[in-house]
Order: structure tokens, then sequence, then C-alpha cells
């Protein structure tokens, strides 16, 4: 896996984390379970905006796109339009993507922590949870490192005890591709030397009744991964995904389908409650649907009260009209493209302007009638 070491840190705080929860519960997929919850209110604040700003898209799309028909000609002046329009709702088209991105660095970290064997092993070696797993997948065998297969093979003739790892007839170890087998084969690979070696570590997985729950889960993963997608799908205004998008909406959950059989079922646990909880979630947002009167008030209050502090939008706007300012530099035709404070250039000698003006003659057509000589 990644050897960078903020990430080593990061898994290593979640395997204390998983430890910990395992002293108080004792039962690795509850335990699972628990994080899963944990790590799902950490993202809450993410999560309701992701879904608010779907809805508030959603909201404003007519708006949007009445502006792309005004502007079709224009569209440096279209997207200006659009951003001053986001800028009154209040709306950040962006915000939406964070909790999307976030959740495959979690999950990431998530299989790089339950996957076992492995080495370094993420789980502090002082807690039961380490107990458990190692007495199925040993990292040490007569006070030495495992760095060879005849090691496993001499000392590892049986699978260990699965009590530990064990949950609704699953061994959270086991993947179901490897269900049914009570001889399974985990592999590991371990530098030993500067020279890589293969190392395979035998695990019960159960029998062929046990198969049922792990093909239950991983169709559970699909499932709940096509009906979150269906529930964003609702949320996003019309015709905001592309074409691109759309597919990748309905590769995702025959992608997590397939993972579901080849990752290991502690994974599938963890994935499964975060939609299910994302689920829920989604569903009680999309209930409580705001208006566009309602989102214009927010956004008028928050420009109150922010004062002149500065959002993302508003920094946006402002590049814009800086943009078009420069841009605009030349001057139309019949507008002066004379500065301010710039003075009047002088009339040229002979013009109209300079001409000195000729008394009046005195005739009967002009001058001030009472002025008139008298005949």
């Amino acid at each position: 896996m990644i050897a960078f070491a903020p990430w080593q840190g990061l898994l290593d705080g979640i395997g204390w984390l998983v430890a910990h929860i395992y002293e108080l519960i004792p039962n690795f997929g509850v335990t699972i379970i628990v994080l899963t919850v944990l790590i799902r209110l950490v993202l809450l604040p993410l999560g309701i905006r992701q879904v608010r700003s779907m809805q508030h898209m959603q909201i404003i799309q007519p708006k949007v796109k009445q502006l792309q028909q005004k502007y079709k000609g224009n569209k440096q002046r279209q997207q200006e339009e659009i951003m001053k329009l986001y800028k009154e709702y209040g709306v950040n088209p962006f915000s939406g993507c964070w909790p999307v991105l976030l959740q495959f660095p979690i999950l990431i970290a998530m299989y790089s922590v339950v996957r076992f064997p492995q080495h370094p092993i993420h789980v502090p070696d002082d807690t039961r949870l380490y107990a458990a797993v190692t007495a199925q997948i040993p990292q040490r065998i007569d006070g030495q490192d495992v760095t060879s297969q005849a090691q496993i093979d001499e000392q590892l003739p049986e699978p260990g005890p699965d009590s530990g790892t064990s949950f609704l007839g699953m061994n959270l170890l086991c993947s179901a591709r490897e269900a049914g087998s009570d001889n399974a084969k985990l592999g590991d690979r371990v530098n030993v030397q500067g020279e890589t070696v293969n190392l395979e570590y035998p695990v019960d997985c159960g029998d062929d009744v046990n198969r049922i729950p792990y093909y239950v889960f991983a169709a559970l993963m699909f499932g709940t991964t096509y009906f979150q997608q269906r529930q964003m799908q609702k949320a996003s205004p019309p015709g905001a995904a592309s074409s691109q998008q759309q597919a990748i909406l309905r590769i995702m959950p025959l992608m997590f389908g397939v993972f579901g059989i080849f990752f290991p079922a502690g994974l599938v646990v963890y994935w499964t409650t975060s939609n299910a909880w994302q689920i829920g979630q989604q569903y009680y947002m999309l209930r409580t649907r705001p208006t566009a009167e309602t989102l214009a008030a927010a956004a008028a209050d928050g420009k109150k009260s922010s004062g002149e502090k500065k959002g993302f939008m508003a920094s946006m706007m402002e590049r814009a009209e800086e943009e078009r300012k420069k841009r605009g530099g030349t001057a139309r035709p019949g507008t002066s493209s004379r500065k301010p404070g710039t003075p009047k250039p002088k009339p040229k000698p002979g013009s109209g302007s300079n001409r000195p003006k000729k008394p009046d003659s005195g005739g009967d057509g002009g001058g001030d009638p009472n002025k008139r000589p008298k005949r």
C-alpha cells in the first residue's frame, strides 16, 4: 500500500479506533458498524451540504436555462450572468463534489485496515482484536517474523479459530470468493532482504451453508449502491448530469457489486452500512425541500451576517467583472474614449468654433428691436 507517512498515520489511527471499539464490543461485525456510524457522523455536515447543493441547483435550473437561451451567442456574458444568479441565491455548484470525493480515500483506508493478512498490521499488538486476527494469521511464529511459506506450512497445519472475527455466519477476514471453504488460502506479500516473498495462510471460511450470508451482503452492497445513486439522480437538476456522468452512475453499482465478491466481508459490511445511512439521510432531506423564496432569503441573510467576508462565489464574480472590464476597454461607436480628468482638446485654428463672432448688422431681421436706430 501507500508508504506515505501521513497516510500510514491515518491507517494506524483507524486501526487504533477499531481495536478500542472491539475492546468494548467484542464482535468484529458490530465494531465495523459502529465505526461506520462514527465516520458518517463526522461527514454529516458535508453530506447535508451535498444534498442541499443539488436541491438548490434544481430550484434555479429554470433560471439558468433562461440565461443560457438569452445569451447563447455570448458565452462569456452567459457565464457571468449565471455566476450572478448563483451569488444571488447563495448557490455553490462545487459544494456537492466533496462528500463523493472523500468517500473513496476512506474506503481505501478501511480496506487497508480490515484486509488481512498484511504487513504491517495497523491494529495495536496489545489489543483483543490483534489476538483474534493473529490466531488465524500470525505475524510471528516461535518469536520470529514470518518470512517463508515453510514456516506457515510447518506451524499452521490447520486454520486457527475464527470466533473472534465471525459475524452472522461469516468470517469477516474472508471474501465471497473464498466462502464455503474450511481451508481457504489468504495471500500476502512480504519484503525479505529486498525480495518479495508470497505467503498463503490457511483460514476457515465456513462450509457450503455459510456461503449464503456472503452472497447476501454482496447483493446488498450492489443494491444499496444502486438505490443511493438513484436518489442522488432525483435530487440533481434535470439535464445537469452529462452522458459521461450518467454512465458512471450506471457503472458504479455494478463495479461495487463485483467488489462485494472479491473484497473481505468486513469491508462489504462497512460499505453496506454506509449506504444504508446515506439512503436514510437523503430520504429525510429530500422530503424537506427548500423553495426559491427561502433560498433567496437565506442568501440575503448570509450576505448581511457575513459583512465584508467574501465567499468563493463572490470572489469568482469579482474576478469575472475585472476580466470583463479589461476586455471591454475599447470604446463603442458614438461614445467618448476620453478618461476622466483628461482636459478637453483645444479646437484647431480655422475651425468653426474658433471663428470670431460677427457683430449684429443692425438690419431689420436681427438684434434687439428696442436698440434699433430710428430712421
